[in-house]
């Protein structure tokens, strides 16, 4: 019995590495991220080459090349990370249900990216937990439902709102034509970024909030929170960084909670 269970192991093994090369391509297939995958197999083949050959000073390179690897691609990517493994369900993908926070967010990154293809120029603040009133007061209050439509046209140039940013909270609109606080130390910023990063960066360094740059110059979306500005960023990166930091309210399953009270009446 125990012989026959170790000629079936490497089979088993087999199955549970293919399901997961499946998972990680899948996930990462036409994304930014594709290229780190691709990166990783090619380093792989080096390092087979190089014990298959035995070539030890390029093995031993290629080994601590990876130990330092390892660390920077938890840092780097781990938005996307963290979205992969929550995606990961017992449940089939047809009972996942989307929920309004995602439909928020799909709508939030059409908007922003159509703004960066048209090279319209565009500043919007994400709130998280840091109060922006006071920013909000002295602009144009608006507290409207979040729409794609609504934001955009704030954006047009043909507009009296388009100069200044927008803050976003839970879904909402809440005021346009904001002015933020310039960066004192833009050091970090690029010769091709302008008022617009630097305002974002501002904000960023004074609050807890995801801020948003689409460059008119460029057409390119950068992303500025707690005082770091991080340029060219893609639409799915985008998203898994909102995902990480904004967690979206969950509503309660009256089916499945379980009432003491009732239950002792019965």
């Amino acid at each position: 019995m125990g012989s026959l269970f170790h000629g079936v192991t490497p089979f088993i093994e087999i199955i549970i590495i293919a399901v997961m090369i499946n998972y990680l391509l899948s996930f990462f297939w036409n994304t930014r991220s594709m290229d780190l995958v691709l990166g990783l197999l090619a380093f792989l083949l080096i390092f087979a080459i190089s014990s298959w050959l035995n070539l030890p000073i390029l093995h031993k390179l290629m080994v601590l090349i990876g130990n330092v690897a390892v660390i920077a691609i938890l840092i780097i990517f781990q938005p996307e990370l963290r979205v992969a493994l929550s995606k990961l369900s017992l449940k089939g993908r047809r009972y996942k249900e989307i929920s309004e926070f995602d439909k928020f967010l799909d709508q939030l990154s059409n908007s922003i990216y159509r703004l960066a293809e048209k090279r319209i120029g565009a500043l919007m603040v994400l709130q998280n937990e840091d109060s922006l009133d006071e920013m909000a007061h002295k602009a144009v209050i608006l507290n409207a439902n979040f729409s794609s439509e609504l934001l955009e046209s704030i954006f047009a140039t043909t507009t009296p709102l388009h100069d200044g940013a927008v803050i976003i909270r839970d879904m909402t609109i809440v005021a346009a034509a904001v002015i933020l606080p310039l960066a004192e130390d833009s050091a970090q910023l690029a010769r091709s970024m302008g008022t617009r990063h630097r305002a974002a960066l501002g904000a960023s360094q004074t609050s807890d909030a995801l801020v948003i740059v689409v460059s008119e110059e460029t057409g390119k979306v950068s992303i500025a929170r707690d005082g770091v500005m991080t340029p060219g960023v893609k639409s799915d990166r985008f998203k898994g960084i909102a995902r990480s930091i904004f967690t979206p309210p969950q509503k309660a399953d009256f089916k499945s909670q379980f009432n003491l009270r009732e239950w002792l009446r019965q």
